[in-house]
């Protein structure tokens, strides 16, 4: 304390004194003697001041502001802001407070008025819906009953490998691992919205209470998505539990028939349940002949994968897509560094494969639906997004001008049957089978492949090079390939699921729940008075195959193939940029997939379709927001925000209100599936 006191003696108060004087003079007096004083004090500050100003301006000139500092605080701005946007554009509702926007569907409707009458049963599909914790591991201390997928995300920073480690599902059972219990979040808030601002159901469901519907008339079918259809009835009764609340709200709404509002895989998920509920038990649900007809109205299919989503073969193989294509591209290090460790795909790859669900999403059909290696359905249909698309409002888009008709080198240049090429393609067919019988799987157990695991690690790298020898894989030869890549997975999951085409649906074999889910492989139950609805955006480029090429790297447990981002470019239109093939659809799932049955298979009365359910497509032009203060899903025809799309909404409200399909308009067609479907020979 007495140093400090002397300091500030020292250099505060001694200072005043001399400048103001300790005892009484004249003002002459004072002037007199300090006046040269101050003179010489002010020429000596003066020159350290110019000193001082001459080393700033030398060390200026050094740390000048040079160009790679301009063009770094540029690319900084740009990317912020970029992911500013793009963070604002997600979390927009359909329309903002304090904004005057369109008014919504719900009020409208309700002035015309309309009230419910049918309950409504919404069934969301994989990914979307919300996942808890009942049951961990040490590391998932103070997580119970908390969301581990659906929420907020934030044990993905703190704890990913122990986030990771109770997603995954056991990889020979394909049910729980020992000591984990995680469980579906259960009613409307299970996938209203998918995390914070960002919603799934969240806009439906709110128009659905405009016109008044609520608990006793609405309810949300959650499911494990990740497990298999019926380990979903195995382990926690999903099934039996969906059977029951419709019949309950059958009754409890005088006698009113449900209509169902599936999306994505929940469709295919829905299709299952069809067949279950009129089986036999112990492998149905015993509701027997006559019961879909009796308690469902209308099935209302949003984004549907009735066939299958190619995008789902890149994740298998290599655990990306477009997006994660074009980050490679850009920074070839950030997903797969060696220095940090990372790892990030293949951790990705080891939980997705433990996923029985992701395998019913594989192309059906084989080669009939997809192509072969010389052609297919969609071939010379890749310049949807350059004819008159938008400005249509008729049919007038289901033929096509003689001037734009495929040309023959269109036809020859697309190539989508080949969905998974590597590098420069066979020209002919080839036993594929036989060649994977030649290739030996080989262990390599001696390698350290640290704590990763992936199924490629039992592959020698001569084995891999094999495979990716100038080879392309269609729809049919896809399985085979995947069944030699990832045995385990494809071993467990295809004792679920069946990706055929079946010659005759009266043999016995089709009884059993694998084929269940593949509408190709089953018939609709007989319920001539319900209606299908095939509810599904266009407009947008959507991944269809892919160019692959074999990665750098030769470590026993890294992914052995990636896509080759340099096929085609990575800019502008065309079928082929950036390793990937493009179709119309909506982002997700390709127009083939989700329009096919309600267009050809469906259509009539069918061997799919015994009881001659009658059948509707009604499609939704892609139109971005003009601004972010549109918020995001208005006349959206995206896979996820289709759900807050104005007309879809309209449609929906418009037949659980008591409206046929062709009360509201019947075909709403802008593709070319019409088109599509009459170049895939099937029978009927």
């Amino acid at each position: 304390m007495a140093a400090i006191l002397r300091f500030r003696k020292l250099y505060f108060i001694e200072p005043t004194l001399k400048k103001y004087g300790s005892f009484e003079t004249s003002k002459d007096e004072n002037q007199s003697l300090e006046k040269p004083e101050v003179d010489g004090k002010k020429e000596a500050s003066q020159t350290i001041k110019e000193q001082q100003s001459d080393k700033n301006k030398k060390k200026k000139q050094a740390r000048g502001w040079k160009c790679v500092d301009s063009c770094c605080w540029f690319i900084g701005c740009m990317c912020t802001t970029w992911w500013l946007l793009l963070f604002l554009y997600h979390c927009l509702p359909a329309h903002l407070a304090g904004f005057k926007g369109p008014e919504s569907p719900g009020v409208r409707l309700k002035n015309e008025g309309l009230t419910p009458l049918h309950p409504v049963v919404l069934v969301p599909g994989i990914v979307t819906g919300g996942l808890e914790l009942w049951e961990g591991r040490p590391c998932s201390q103070g997580l119970f009953r908390k969301r581990l997928w659906g929420g907020s995300f934030t044990e993905i920073l703190k704890r990913p490998l122990c986030w990771l480690e109770h997603l995954s599902l056991d990889d020979e059972t394909g049910l729980d691992p020992p000591g984990i219990r995680v469980r579906p979040v259960p009613g409307l808030v299970a996938a209203d919205y998918f995390a914070p601002g960002y919603f799934v159901w969240a806009v439906l469901i709110e128009n659905l209470a405009k016109i008044g519907y609520e608990g006793k008339n609405m309810y949300m079918a959650a499911y494990d998505w990740r497990l298999s259809f019926q380990n979903t009835e195995v382990r926690d009764q999903a099934l039996s539990r969906l059977k029951i609340n419709i019949e309950l709200m059958y009754i409890t709404n005088g006698n009113k028939k449900v209509v169902v509002v599936p999306h994505s895989m929940g469709v295919i998920y829905f299709l299952h349940f069809l067949k279950w509920v009129e089986a036999p038990p112990p492998m149905g649900g015993g509701g027997g002949p006559g019961w879909c007809d009796k308690h469902i109205q209308a099935i209302m299919n949003i984004g549907p994968a009735f066939l299958g989503v190619p995008k789902v073969v890149s994740g298998m193989l290599s655990a990306e897509g477009k997006d994660i294509a074009s980050i490679r591209a850009v920074a070839p290090g950030l997903l797969d560094s060696e220095f940090l460790g990372l790892q990030t795909l293949e951790h990705v790859m080891r939980v997705g494969r433990t996923w029985d669900s992701v395998v019913s999403l594989l192309p059906k059909g084989g080669d009939t639906i997809w192509g072969d290696l010389d052609s297919s359905p969609e071939d010379g249909l890749c310049d949807f997004e350059s004819k008159s698309y938008f400005p249509t409002n008729s049919k007038e888009n289901n033929t096509r001008n003689d001037d734009t008709k495929p040309q023959i080198k269109t036809k020859q240049e697309t190539k989508y049957g080949r969905i998974v090429s590597f590098g420069k393609t066979a020209l002919t067919s080839y036993d594929l089978l036989q060649e994977l019988m030649d290739v030996k799987r080989v262990s390599n157990s001696g390698a350290n492949c640290g704590e990763v695991w992936t199924e490629y690690g039992k592959i020698s790298r001569e084995n891999i090079m094999k495979l990716a020898d100038n080879k392309a894989y269609t729809a049919g030869t896809l399985i085979d390939l995947l069944r030699f890549v990832a045995p385990k997975t494809m071993k467990r999951a295809e004792a679920h699921f069946s990706h055929g085409i079946a010659s005759d649906l009266d043999d016995p074999k089709y009884t059993h729940f694998k084929y269940w889910s593949n509408p190709l492989e089953t018939k609709l139950p007989y319920a001539p008075n319900m209606e299908i609805f095939c509810l599904y955006g266009v407009g947008l480029p959507t991944e269809r195959s892919y160019v692959y090429k074999l990665s750098t790297s030769d470590k026993c447990d890294t992914i052995p193939f990636r896509i080759d981002s340099s096929a085609g470019g990575n800019g502008g239109r065309g079928c082929l940029r950036g390793g990937v093939y493009f179709v119309d659809g909506d982002e997700s799932v390709p127009v083939m997939s989700a329009g096919f049955m309600c267009a050809k298979g469906w259509r009539g009365k069918t061997r799919f379709n015994p009881s001659g359910s009658g059948t509707y497509i009604r499609e939704y032009r892609h139109k971005a927001p003009a601004s972010l203060l549109e918020g995001r899903g208005l006349e959206s025809g995206a896979h996820v925000d289709i759900m807050g799309n104005v007309a879809l909404i309209e449609d929906v409200l418009r037949v659980a209100a008591g409206a046929s399909g062709a009360e509201i308009g019947g075909d709403r067609i802008y593709s070319d599936i019409l088109e599509m479907a009459e170049r895939v020979n099937i029978k009927l």
